[in-house]
């Protein structure tokens, strides 16, 4: 449990402090079990989505995944990512294993713990994990991966992904900040994320 959740909230990214704090989540058991149940509901989840058009569908997972890493950081989100592929292939082969598709689900959990590890879940975190996500990830590595695969050219894929991953930012940015604005009270109860509200600035209080 966080013995000063307040100013773990104002932890950067981009300190050391947050790395080393990141790290040490591999050494902690009940992260661990944590990433493991993480893990196996993305794989029970993966095949749920709510479809939206023609090959264009929001993965229930994708909630689990952005709660988890948020929850036990970017380095334990890489592990995370890595399992739930290798095991959701495992159980639910769809075409030939391509490690490419591994290193995505990867850097997806990565960019969900970067941008909302030790933070308060603001709209605009939430939209940068989305962006990273959905720009990086899912069009910037994905069509790489379906022109190896597939030889339509790059560019082809990127054009097609960029369509789909914009179209789909707002709607997926807008329920993914809900669900975790609904589920943070019980994790702050159970010591899992930092408290949520701003904290107060120095040197303001009541007057008598």
């Amino acid at each position: 449990m966080y013995k000063n959740p307040e100013s773990l909230t104002l932890a950067s990214p981009l300190s050391r402090s947050y790395w080393r704090t990141a790290l040490q989540e591999l050494r902690n058991l009940r992260m661990l079990t944590l990433a493991a149940v993480v893990v196996a509901l993305r794989v029970v989840l993966s095949g749920l989505y709510i479809p939206l058009g023609d090959n264009i569908h929001i993965f229930f997972s994708f909630f689990i995944n952005g709660l988890g890493s948020a929850i036990y950081g970017p380095v334990m989100g890489l592990l995370s990512g890595f399992a739930a592929d290798i095991l959701g292939y495992v159980i639910h082969p769809t075409g030939p294993f391509f490690f490419g598709y591994v290193l995505s689900t990867m850097m997806g959990s990565f960019f969900y713990g970067f941008f909302l590890y030790r933070a308060r879940f603001t709209a605009w975190r939430v939209l940068g994990a989305k962006l990273a996500v959905n720009l990086l990830v899912n069009v910037g590595m994905g069509s790489l991966w379906s022109a190896i695969l597939y030889g339509k050219g790059y560019y082809y894929y990127l054009a097609k992904g960029l369509v789909k991953n914009l179209g789909l930012l707002p709607v997926e940015a807008v329920l993914l900040f809900l669900f975790l604005k609904a589920a943070a009270p019980f994790c702050v109860r159970m010591g899992l994320i930092p408290k949520q509200e701003r904290p107060a600035k120095k040197g303001t209080g009541s007057r008598s």
